[in-house]
Parts: C-alpha cells; sequence; structure tokens
C-alpha cells in the first residue's frame, strides 16, 4: 500500500498540513461547485418552485449522507491511529468492516426512505408548489444513496491513510459529469429537480468506480469481492465507540437545519425557502476551505497520537486555525459587500434575492466563529474524543440553534433576520465550552488504547 498511504507523523508540520490540505481544499471546492450546480441550473432553467424542490428534497439527502460521514469519521480516526501505531491487520479489518457496514446501511435506507418520503416532506412543511418537485429529487436521491455513500466512504479511508490527492482526481470528474449532465437534463430536457437528481446519482456512481478501479490497482486491502464483505467484532466495536457519537452529532445539525428550512417556510414560503436555499449553497462553497483544513487537522491528529506526538497534533492544530482565520474573514467581508451579487448567481427572481439577501446578511457572523469551531473540533474528533463533540453538537442544535431561530424568527416577528442570526448564536454558546474543555486538559487523553502487537501484526505482516 505503498503508493496510497502518506505518513503524517514526519516532516514539517506546516508542510505536511499544508500538502494534505491543499488537494482536500480543492476537492472541496469542486465538491462544493458540485452541489451549487444544480440550484444554479435548476434556478436558471426552470423557476423558484423547483429550486426549492432541489433545496428541500437535498436537504432531507443531506442529512443522511451527513450522518453516515459521521460514522465514517471513526473509521478514518481508527485508520489514522491504525496506521500511526503500525498495525496492519487492524487497518485491514477496520476498512473491511466499514466497507461492508455502509453497504447494508444504504440498502436499508434506500427502502425505509421511499415508503416514508411523503410524512417526512410533510414534517417539515414543503410549500404545496415544489412539494412533487421535492418528492421527485428524494426519490432518485434515495435510490441512488449507495454511490452517494461509497463516495464518501471510500474517501474518508484514503483520508484516514493521509491520501487526499486521489479524492480529488475522483470529485473533478464527477462534477464535470455532473454540470454536463444537469445541463443536458435540466436545461435542454427539462426534467426539472427530478433531471438534477438523477446527474447527481449517476455522477456518483462513476466517481465510485473510478475510485474501486483505482484502489484494487494499488494493492488496497479490500478486493471489493463478495466474498470479502464480512465485519469483524472488535473494530464494529471501535467504529461505533469513535463514530457514533459523530454520527448522531452530525444528524443532529443536519436536522436542526431542516427545522430551521421548516421554519423558513412558515415565515416566508416559497420565496424564502428559494432565497435561503441559494444561501445554503454558497455558504457549503464558503465553509469548504475552513472544513477542509479541519479534516487535515484530524487525519494528523489521529496519526501523531496513535504515534504518542501530541505536541506534534496540538501544532497542527494552531497553524489550522490561523489558516482558517484568514479565509473565513474574507467570506465574511465579501458577503457583506456584495450579497445581491451573490444571490444573482442562483436565479433573478427580485424576492428571492430579496428574502436571501436578508438571511445572508444576518448568518454571515457564523463566518467569524466556525475557523475555531471547525480546527478544534478536527483535533478533538482525531483524537478520538467525540463524546465530547457530540455533547457539544447536541447543546448547539437542540438546546440553541432551533430555539434561538424559532424565538428570534417567529416569537419576536424578526423573520429571515431572527432566524439567520439564530445559528452564530448557537456557535457562540458551543464555542465557549468547547474553550472552557480545552482548558481542563482532558483533550490529552487517547481514546484508542492500542495493545502491543503480537509477532507478524506490524506493518508488513498478514493474516
Amino acid at each position: 500500500m505503498a503508493r496510497i498511504e502518506n505518513d503524517l507523523t514526519k516532516g514539517n508540520v506546516l508542510a505536511k498540513l499544508v500538502f494534505f490540505a491543499l488537494p482536500f481544499l480543492v476537492s472541496n471546492l469542486i465538491q462544493s461547485l458540485y452541489n451549487v450546480a444544480d440550484m444554479l441550473i435548476v434556478g436558471q432553467f426552470c423557476g423558484t418552485e423547483s429550486m426549492s424542490g432541489v433545496n428541500i428534497g437535498g436537504q432531507v439527502a443531506f442529512i443522511l449522507t451527513n450522518t453516515v460521514i459521521g460514522l465514517c469519521m471513526g473509521g478514518t480516526v481508527l485508520i489514522s491511529q491504525y496506521l500511526g501505531a503500525k498495525n496492519q491487520i487492524a487497518l485491514k479489518r477496520v476498512i473491511t468492516t466499514l466497507i461492508t457496514l455502509l453497504v447494508i446501511l444504504s440498502l436499508v435506507i434506500t427502502v425505509v426512505m421511499i415508503f416514508i418520503r411523503v410524512p417526512v416532506l410533510r414534517l417539515i412543511r414543503t410549500p404545496p408548489e415544489s412539494f412533487a418537485e421535492s418528492e421527485q429529487y428524494l426519490i432518485v436521491t434515495m435510490a441512488g444513496i449507495i454511490f452517494i455513500f461509497g463516495y464518501n466512504a471510500l474517501s474518508a479511508i484514503l483520508r484516514g491513510m493521509g491520501n487526499s490527492k486521489q479524492p480529488l482526481y475522483f470529485v473533478t470528474v464527477a462534477c464535470i459529469t455532473n454540470i454536463a449532465l444537469d445541463l443536458l437534463f435540466v436545461a435542454i430536457f427539462k426534467w426539472a429537480a427530478f433531471g438534477a437528481a438523477l446527474a447527481t446519482v449517476i455522477s456518483q456512481a462513476l466517481s465510485v468506480f473510478l475510485c474501486i478501479i483505482y484502489l484494487v490497482r494499488n494493492n488496497f486491502p479490500f478486493n471489493f469481492k463478495l466474498k470479502s464483505f464480512k465485519i469483524y467484532g472488535e473494530q464494529l466495536r471501535l467504529i461505533f465507540k469513535i463514530g457514533f457519537p459523530t454520527c448522531v452529532q452530525n444528524s443532529i445539525t443536519s436536522l436542526s437545519f431542516m427545522f430551521i428550512t421548516a421554519i423558513v417556510n412558515i415565515v416566508g414560503g416559497v420565496t424564502a425557502s428559494a432565497g435561503v436555499g441559494a444561501v445554503g449553497k454558497f455558504n457549503s462553497f464558503a465553509f469548504m476551505p475552513v472544513m477542509a483544513m479541519s479534516a487535515s487537522i484530524s487525519a494528523m491528529t489521529a496519526q501523531n497520537f496513535g504515534a504518542g506526538k501530541v505536541d506534534r497534533a496540538v501544532s497542527a492544530c494552531k497553524i489550522g486555525v490561523f489558516f482558517s482565520v484568514i479565509v473565513s474573514y474574507g467570506f465574511f467581508a465579501l458577503v457583506n459587500i456584495f450579497p445581491e451579487a451573490i444571490l444573482r448567481i442562483f436565479g433573478s427572481d427580485p424576492l428571492m434575492i430579496r428574502d436571501g439577501v436578508i438571511y445572508l446578511r444576518s448568518f454571515a457572523f457564523d463566518f467569524l466563529l466556525i475557523p475555531f469551531l471547525f480546527c478544534i473540533n478536527g483535533f478533538l474528533i482525531g483524537g478520538g474524543h467525540t463524546f465530547f463533540t457530540l455533547i457539544c453538537g447536541l447543546l448547539s442544535s437542540v438546546l440553541l440553534r432551533v430555539p434561538v431561530c424559532y424565538f428570534l424568527g417567529i416569537v419576536l416577528g424578526w423573520g429571515l433576520k431572527g432566524v439567520g442570526l439564530g445559528v452564530p448564536a448557537a456557535s457562540a454558546g458551543v464555542l465557549i465550552i468547547i474553550i472552557i474543555y480545552l482548558f481542563t486538559g482532558k483533550w490529552k487523553q487517547n481514546v484508542i488504547h492500542h495493545e502491543p502487537l503480537p509477532a507478524g501484526e506490524a506493518i508488513g505482516g498478514s493474516e
């Protein structure tokens, strides 16, 4: 696996972090463009109702995908730590277990979500004008969820092994394919939200197959044959121990934004839904650089914790925060100076632009806080402290974000401005808790305990 792995426990910390982060950063920027393409092309060729359908249907798909990404994080941390500890046997077992688990989950989720799609859309108060479009988008994405899960899982495994370059290549192919198919299905065939969803699934399927071909040709410790799919009990336990808290956290965070979508639907209807959806697509682009740095910090932290080099992990976190502040504060200035221009990228409806600007200006304060939240969270996750990050996520989403958005937006009657302000208010609250936790010093303990390896189980050993 020499061509796949990348040792992050040696060499200059700054250079390692930057050279790991840059491909991941570009990958996330392309992934952001990939996600924005659906909304942008649908908005230009099909109108507000279809934009709302893509936004709402995409929110449900995003919750499920984000949940699985959280579970993958458990596998990523374990892979990185086993790599740092040079435990090849456990590394192979956790990869096998993670892939098998996600295949099973994707099949179950597909069947369940297709049956309950209508109640789910009604629960989040989908506007009648965009209900059919939302349902079509949801059906198609759920039918192809195995490819969406597969791409994110394989990319997470590669990043856990210190390889951020290959996911960049695969997502680039997927993005180009998605945009081409969006133009074909939406602009020419006029399939609206259905066409956007179909383009997404096909392009993700292509990226998964390309990734599998690459891995098989480069001595990946899983050959994707039917007999290779299996679950190892100890690795499954550790994946859930490390990944389940992040999985729950991502689910709750995503659900909180879905409830915010419901609040927006109450406050402003279809134009507000489209405007907030456009802001959400822009934010997915704007947040990606900080998310890339967070993931890079997590990978470096996990490998260095596994190798017993805690100070090196701390240095990576500090450097990551510095660079993230520069990028995120730049976006804060951008959205305050050119909010209308940003919204016009997604459509020309003046009411959509008006509602989107109101929401964007108040939401923008979150750009001042996320560099610290994301980078420190990446550091804590890399050390296996996912239970603490879960508690923070629950406090932020359940006790702060949704209630504050509801209170400011509906109770006080501030509308979209109040809903937008609720998000940075929740971020500020959880950041205070994280800072207090850091001062306790509990983060220094590695949650994953590495037992001494029997002969033949170090790197280079075989089962």
